[in-house]
This record gives structure tokens, C-alpha cells and sequence, in this order.
């Protein structure tokens, strides 16, 4: 990893803010976006960048904003990768956040994030805090190889429950399902099962599927030739060189995730959810764990 002093630390975006601590992660999944070309990276992507002054320039940011709103942080580099447990400057930007009163959507993939569920369990007593899991893969073995080195789905599973015995409410990102490889009935149907016992707010998808773009695809394409081999060639007879991969399976998948959400009253609208984590109310109230 390497350090740099940021110029600034939060985007607007949705009515709420947008912050990342790092760029580049250590997880290694598979099919992570994040490695695209589009955001031009100048160094290689395992090489976190850690913006070292990322607490001064968020308690100043948050000094001077007349009106509260959610902060965001995660979409695009995970808070809870490895360095967060020596560096844990995630842990200090969530204290500079509860004290400042502000709401928080935080995004992970880790178990790291248990570490700070005290501050997270105050930011929701005095605003409102969301964590997001995402989930894609229920069987254990196929989550090592499509997310390398972070906890497995059953283990964030346990992450979703302990929030859910501590009120703060959670949101899934179920998503991407590989096409040939996870979008099974069996799969999607377990997580789902799952979604429902940790008491979810909501789960996102974008209709079952998988992007790819420059960098992403190739980084992609060499790990299906490392463990599905053949796998490769199907896609490009399938895809071609497309952006968006759907699963054969999307329309059944979809439907199967429409009526789950329904039957236990879970958001599953992409636009319901973000709309959802992006609304502080002046006095929110801790959703129910019943």
C-alpha cells in the first residue's frame, strides 16, 4: 500500500454523499468492476492507495455542512479490507460521523466490520445507519474462488444477524450472479432463505447478471481459464464483447426474487433501496427487530 494526502474526500450524489478511504482492494474477487480501465488506476489495483488524511478532511467537510445527510462509503472500495485492522482510519471517519450526527450507508463484503459495531449501533441510535452485505454465492467452496480472501457468504450471513439483533438495519447486494456458474434456482433461493431469518430491509439486484468492461473482463477471463476451464469460450459465444451479461436464467431468478421480497415485506426495487439509504429523517426511529 501507499499513502497520499486526498484534496477532498466526499462526492454528492442521490441527496446523500458518497466517501472512499482506499482505491483498490485486496479481496480479489473475480469479477470486481472496480479494476475497469474507466477509473484509471496509476498503479496496480492490490496496491491500496490510502488517503492518509481521510478523518481531517471528512470532520471538516462535516463541520461545515448546514444540513445532515447519509454518508455512503464502500461502493467502490471495500472499508474492511485487510490494511483497515493496522491503518483503521474507517473506524475513525465512523466516530468522526456519530459525532457530527450524521446518517451512514456503509457497504462490505468482510466480517472486519464487526469490530466496529459499537460506533455503528451509535450512529443509528442518533441518526441512522444501513449496512450493506453483499452476498453471491451460498456454497463455500465456489465463494473461495470467485471471492478469494474475504469471509464466506455464511459467515457475512452471521454478520446480517448480529446487526439485525443490534437494530441497525441491513440492505443485500445480490449481485453479480455469473452466468454458468451461480445462477442456479438452488443458489439464489438458499440466499434468499437466508435474507429472510437476518430480518433484511431490502435486497438489490440489477436483473441477474454480470458486467464487464476493459480490465475488468480480461482480470475476469483469467480466472474462468484458471478454474472453469472451457468456461471462457462460452462467453464470448454468448456475450461477445458486451457490457451487460444477463443469465440465461434471469427471468426465473427475478421472478423468484420479486415474490420472496413481497411475501416478507422486503424492498427489492433497486431504486426503492437507494432511496431508502439515502433518507435521513429528522427523528429516525430504530427499525423494529420483530
Amino acid at each position: 500500500m501507499h499513502f497520499v494526502d486526498a484534496k477532498g474526500i466526499l462526492t454528492t450524489s442521490g441527496g446523500g454523499c458518497g466517501m472512499n478511504i482506499y482505491r483498490g482492494c485486496t479481496h480479489g474477487c473475480i469479477y470486481c468492476d472496480s479494476r475497469s480501465k474507466c477509473y484509471q488506476f496509476t498503479h496496480p489495483f492490490e496496491d491500496i492507495e490510502v488517503k492518509q488524511n481521510a478523518p481531517q478532511l471528512l470532520e471538516a467537510a462535516l463541520k461545515s455542512k448546514r444540513k445532515k445527510c447519509m454518508i455512503g462509503t464502500g461502493s467502490m472500495s471495500d472499508p474492511y479490507m485487510h490494511c483497515e485492522m493496522e491503518l483503521g482510519l474507517t473506524r475513525k471517519c465512523l466516530a468522526i460521523i456519530r459525532d457530527y450526527e450524521f446518517g451512514l450507508a456503509i457497504q462490505t463484503k468482510s466480517d472486519r466490520i464487526l469490530r466496529d459495531i459499537d460506533l455503528l449501533e451509535e450512529i443509528n441510535r442518533k441518526a441512522k445507519c444501513v449496512v450493506q452485505i453483499t452476498l453471491t454465492t451460498f456454497d463455500d467452496e465456489l465463494c473461495s474462488i470467485l471471492e478469494p480472501n474475504v469471509c464466506n457468504t455464511k459467515r457475512r450471513i452471521e454478520v446480517l444477524k448480529e446487526m439485525q439483533r443490534r437494530g441497525i438495519p441491513t440492505i443485500v447486494w445480490l449481485t453479480p450472479i455469473l452466468p454458468f456458474i451461480n445462477d442456479t434456482r438452488d443458489n439464489v433461493g438458499q440466499i434468499l432463505d437466508a435474507c429472510v431469518d437476518a430480518g433484511v430491509k431490502g435486497i438489490i439486484d440489477f436483473g441477474m447478471g454480470l458486467t464487464l468492461r476493459e480490465g475488468d473482463r480480461e482480470y475476469y477471463y483469467e480466472a474462468l481459464d484458471r478454474h472453469f476451464p472451457g468456461l471462457k469460450k462460452k462467453y464470448i459465444e454468448s456475450y461477445g464483447n458486451s457490457y451487460e451479461l444477463p443469465s440465461p436464467n434471469s427471468k426465473e431468478l427475478m421472478a423468484l426474487l420479486r415474490k420472496v421480497c413481497r411475501e416478507n415485506d422486503m424492498l427489492y426495487k433497486p431504486d426503492d433501496c437507494f432511496n431508502y439509504m439515502h433518507e435521513l429523517p429528522e427523528k429516525y426511529q430504530q427499525m423494529s427487530l420483530f
